[in-house]
């Protein structure tokens, strides 16, 4: 039986360009910066890159999970006016936890297919490092003696209070339900960061990041915003986070849950970044005249058990393959993200995937998980991936928190067949 959700398919929508910012470790450069910040350098520098006027942006969609600034309402808008966005052209902010980045494109595409526009920006934007240290019970003050409930937002979040286990826990399950040892799941990790790394060595990620400095952005009539960066800090064109980590040293580490197969080197990376794409119809890509990144043909979403969030992707894709008249085999490369080893394992289990097909440059282990971010940053990474391979169909995919998969299908504009 096919599983439930909701899919859509797309005939004329198109994603002409993607970049993001390089993924930059919790506290580290990045750590002083709004995410409406990056986001507006993000969306400026696509706007850059396919040399396409902002005035002719109809529609600003944008996505950050965490309250990382206290203006962080108007992140959609600001985003879209500080990046040249005519200021008639209405801002929406949509939040899908880790399948964020897909819902931007997803929304784009049904945008695109029902006429209100034929140009949207999506932008996914995400501090980690400004999560807020936060109570929500002291509007009316404190009483003497009372309970102080400042507590870690960042940390909390990571807790699902429906089944009362944390994210890490959710992946246990999956491990335990799929015979997943701590040595697959750290076999794994290092395949990772070892990809990640050889990507890294061979200028692969260049192709869709930009250089951050330190940057002032104005819009006439109000008042400035900007990057500024930590002293003696004069760029950052890097992921921070890929380092050499063989299995050996991740064998070393500490288990998140005693007996458990989650470590801090086999789960995803907590990090600071932003990425942005340009989704359009099939008459203003003709008239842009180069070739797209990919052509979206489909979005999925569904609902799984909250506590083995992490195979959502595995029926999101089955769903997308059904629906589109596909089959796995027809699939040149998968993006799942790593949010942790198991879960990803889980996922590839279950559909019995070629891991050779999979995260091929490495994933959210080794380079990094920005919520919001993630999923533009892997749909541009496999847009660029198809497009060098000369593969025809890519998927990309994320378990989602509280128990979702969603999942996307591109096609390769410039395939050319085998």
């Amino acid at each position: 039986m096919e599983h439930k959700g909701f899919f859509g398919s797309f005939e004329k929508v198109w994603i002409l360009d993607g970049v993001r910012t390089p993924m930059v470790d919790l506290n580290g450069a990045f750590a002083g910066l709004s995410p409406i910040d990056m986001g507006i350098k993000v969306a400026r520098e696509i706007l850059a890159r396919t040399q396409i006027p902002a005035r002719e942006v109809g529609s600003v969609i944008a996505g950050s999970m965490a309250q990382a600034s206290f203006d962080a309402y108007m992140l959609p808008r600001h985003i879209g006016l500080y990046a040249g966005v005519p200021i008639e052209v209405p801002a929406l902010q949509a939040a899908r936890i880790c399948g964020t980045g897909f819902e931007l494109f997803r929304q784009a595409g049904d945008q695109i297919e029902r006429g209100y526009t034929d140009l949207a920006l999506c932008v996914g934007t995400e501090s980690m490092s400004r999560n807020p240290i936060a109570a929500y019970t002291h509007r009316s003050g404190f009483r003497l003696g009372a309970p102080v409930e400042f507590k870690d937002f960042l940390w909390e979040a990571l807790d699902d209070p429906a089944p009362d286990i944390s994210m890490i826990q959710t992946a246990e399950n999956l491990a335990k339900q799929y015979g997943i040892s701590r040595a697959a799941v750290d076999e794994f990790a290092a395949a990772s960061f070892e990809r990640a790394l050889a990507a890294q060595a061979a200028g692969y990620f260049t192709g869709e990041t930009v250089t951050v400095t330190n940057e002032r952005f104005a819009l006439p009539g109000y008042e400035d915003r900007g990057i500024e960066l930590p002293r003696k800090t004069g760029e950052v064109f890097l992921d921070t986070h890929p380092r050499p980590s063989p299995f050996e040293a991740l064998q070393k580490l500490k288990p998140v849950y005693g007996g458990g197969v989650q470590t801090a080197g086999n789960s995803s990376a907590v990090v600071d970044a932003a990425a942005a794409g340009l989704v359009a119809d099939s008459a203003r890509l003709a008239s842009w005249g180069r070739p797209a990144l990919a052509q979206l043909r489909a979005a999925v979403a569904v609902g799984v058990a909250p506590e083995i969030m992490g195979i959502g992707p595995a029926p999101a894709i089955r769903l997308l393959l059904n629906r589109c008249g596909l089959r796995l085999d027809d699939i040149g490369l998968f993006e799942i993200n790593e949010a942790q080893g198991a879960q990803t394992l889980a996922v590839a289990r279950e559909l019995e995937l070629d891991l050779a097909r999979l995260n091929v440059h490495g994933g959210a282990i080794a380079l990094g998980h920005p919520l919001a971010a993630t999923g533009v940053r892997l749909t541009i990474t496999l847009g660029r991936s198809l497009k060098a391979r000369n593969l025809r169909y890519g998927i990309a995919a994320a378990c989602v928190g509280g128990g979702q998969g969603m999942a996307l299908l591109l096609e390769n504009p410039e395939w050319r067949g085998r």
